[in-house]
């Protein structure tokens, strides 16, 4: 099926969803703790936006023509486009911070520089600096290295001007990484009563550079944070004859060494230096020279301490599913119905407590699980460790390919092979990305199975934060298709053929795109009788050109679609030929909304489904995805009235239109204020449950 291209270019798209993110930390009605932690955020995906998709843009360019094939869009003006929007985005960044600042000062909090010391505080900072930060730094005299070092990504250095004011021709240069790695960012120092100072690492090492440098004939000292992006892309050859695991080892080698990607500094930079490291390190105006204030690496700030503000009040407490109140045997509750977990509302420990038992049980005979990003104290790991202890067959398919987590998995997998557990480590060409797990259960000859798949990963850490749903099960359709997943997982040909089996789940990449291209098709048929149809998709993103024209085609029909789309959305909401525009909203507030959930009219009779995968050629095409049909009606309902809650909101929802101008849905006379995250804690905490 050709595309149209009548799609908003994905990373343009992204980079308005990351506008929603900087929105929050500008909203003065948000706690200054949380608009400091969204500053974080936004710092943070920046990077890693620079680190894959502007990497990629820049192999592209490399590529040459072949690569304009490939896109369908010139890469260069992309990128030149990204450049114009971030350099944007970077001026509103630094207005906002200065504003953040300001407010800080009016709660009597301040972020003080080397510059701004009482007499206590600077003996503090040097006591700070000889007992935890000097063995931490090794100063680089980088004009005396014949070799350019190796400035390493996620890092901060400090770039230093050394002279003396009594030979001008005594200057060197020298670099040192800031050691946030093993010592906090932000220092609380000795304060006035009611006031509450913090000096940052790197000004301490400002104020001790004297220290460091003195004794070598310097008396001038100066000192500019500067840091790289590099190209995150695992280069991985395609040499049979080399493991899967050795290739992840080589290629997280090789993104210590990648291409940098964005060259960011402090704006007051000393020209000298400045054009000395643009020299030194190869870089040129294409690796996205970006000057930017004083602070660098805003991502720390989502660790900003908490207990400088007296006014912070707690997040509301995940509340435990009224039907998996401890003590209860949980997997008899779910032989008597289905049961949906919906974090961060619930809490995600039936999920642990689940494994638990399964591990001690003395009927269970295996436990099979998917892991893609654990937590990193897992006590899902401890559970299926304790399993093994127990006797019981324990199966993990672990993708080491999970982007940034590569080095945590390899170790996961290591530590769970030393236990006993069997470990597959997914495709060779293909990312498991599917969230599933099935227990095995033989009672008085009698074979039982209990299985739980999710839009998220088995993480307590992140379920305290991430929307998802979770859904326990012993549905055996659902579960004669997991089956055939690990089945297929766990072969040594991986033939898709028995992929294809599955009956109850749509499975990427065999027939997930087709399955709903049909669903959507049905919708259109009943539209063009005049028929109620309406499709509702709550995403991550959406990408995909083929679906995306779909979506299209029922817009035309007169079909009701709407969407919910965290990040990149790349769908026009309205064009002359639609008989009814796309609604399309993006919520941002507290926690992020990770869930996946599609619904379908179908007559009356709603079709609802969860899954792991969102609409992109990745997802659909070059990973193993599910999607899962909520068949308790009580739950169908339960997602729908979620869903529903989220279109109606009014304080955090945003308006998904054909410019992505990101204006906030108004909230119209009479209507009630709806900020959706509270209401769906409200209506899960009030929810009761019968049978």
């Amino acid at each position: 099926m050709k595309s149209n291209k009548h799609t908003i270019a994905r990373d343009i798209s992204w980079l308005a969803f990351n506008a929603r993110v900087l929105q929050e930390a500008q909203d003065p009605k948000n706690h200054p703790f949380d608009r400091l932690r969204f500053i974080g955020i936004f710092s943070n995906n920046l990077d890693e936006f620079f680190r894959v998709r502007v990497a990629t843009l820049n192999r592209m360019v490399r590529l040459g023509k072949s690569a304009k094939v490939h896109l369908e869009q010139n890469p260069d003006k992309i990128l030149a486009r990204i450049q114009q929007l971030v350099m944007h985005q970077q001026t509103i960044f630094d207005e906002i911070f200065s504003e953040i600042i300001e407010v800080l000062q009016g709660k009597n909090i301040y972020i003080k520089t080397e510059r701004h010391l009482t007499k206590e505080q600077k003996d503090f900072v040097t006591n700070y600096f000889n007992e935890k930060v000097r063995t931490q730094i090794i100063p680089l005299m980088i004009e005396s290295i014949p070799q350019a070092p190796l400035l390493r990504d996620k890092s901060i250095y400090l770039a230093c001007v050394l002279g003396n004011t009594n030979n001008p021709m005594l200057q060197r240069y020298a670099l040192i990484e800031i050691p946030t790695r093993v010592l906090p960012r932000f220092i609380i120092m000795p304060s006035k009563r009611g006031q509450h100072d913090i000096i940052l690492l790197e000004d301490i090492i400002r104020y001790n550079l004297p220290h460091l440098f003195a004794p070598f004939g310097f008396n001038r000292f100066l000192g500019y944070i500067i840091k790289v992006t590099r190209d995150a892309e695992l280069d991985i050859d395609n040499d049979i004859n080399t493991s899967v695991i050795d290739k992840i080892e080589k290629g997280l080698k090789n993104r210590k060494r990648g291409r940098a990607t964005r060259f960011v500094f402090d704006r007051n930079i000393d020209a000298g230096l400045l054009d000395y490291l643009i020299k030194r390190l190869s870089l040129s105006k294409k690796d996205n020279l970006i000057p930017g204030s004083r602070i660098h690496n805003f991502k720390d700030f989502m660790d900003f301490p908490d207990s400088v503000f007296d006014d912070l009040k707690p997040r509301p407490r995940a509340f435990v599913h009224p039907l998996l109140h401890q003590p209860c045997r949980i997997m008899e509750v779910m032989e008597q119905r289905d049961i949906m977990l919906n974090f961060p509302y619930h809490s995600f420990d039936p999920v642990i407590d689940l494994l638990r038992e399964a591990a001690i049980d003395p009927f269970v005979l295996s436990i099979k699980i998917t892991c893609y990003r654990l937590a990193k104290d897992s006590k899902i790991i401890n559970a299926l460790v304790n399993a093994v202890r127990n006797g019981k067959e324990v199966t993990v398919v672990l993708e080491l390919r999970a982007r940034f987590d590569e080095e945590a998995n390899l170790e996961w997998k290591a530590r769970l092979e030393e236990e006993g557990v069997k470990v597959f480590i997914g495709l060779p060409d293909m990312k498991v990305h599917a969230k599933l797990c099935v227990i095995k259960k033989r009672e008085f000859k009698k074979i039982r199975q209990y299985a739980f798949i999710s839009t998220g990963n088995f993480n307590e850490n992140t379920a305290r934060y991430y929307g998802d749903h979770c859904l326990l099960t012993t549905n055996r359709l659902i579960i004669a298709d997991i089956n055939r997943i690990f089945t297929f997982m766990e072969g040594a040909t991986h033939n898709f053929a028995q992929l294809a089996k599955c009956k109850a789940l749509p499975v990427s990449p065999v027939n997930m795109r087709q399955y709903f291209i049909d669903l959507i098709d049905k919708e259109i048929k009943a539209a063009r009788k005049k028929q109620p149809a309406g499709i509702t998709l709550k995403l991550n993103s959406l990408v995909d050109e083929i679906l995306i024209n779909k979506l299209y085609d029922a817009a035309k029909a007169g079909v009701d679609v709407r969407l919910i789309v965290r990040g990149s959305s790349c769908a026009y909401t309205s064009q002359k030929a639609f008989k009814k525009p796309i609604q399309a909203i993006s919520i941002i507030d507290e926690y992020l909304e990770h869930a996946r959930v599609f619904v379908f009219h179908n007559g009356g009779q709603p079709k609802v489904f969860i899954s792991s995968a969102d609409w992109m050629v990745r997802n659909l095409d070059h990973r193993i995805e599910t999607a899962c049909p909520v068949l308790d009606k009580d739950i169908q309902q339960e997602l729908i009235h979620i869903l529903n809650i989220q279109l109606s909101g009014n304080v955090k929802a945003r308006i998904l239109d054909n410019e992505q101008k990101n204006e906030y849905v108004a909230r119209k006379k009479g209507e009630p204020t709806v900020r959706s995250q509270l209401a769906i804690y409200e209506f899960l905490r009030r929810k009761k449950y019968t049978g």
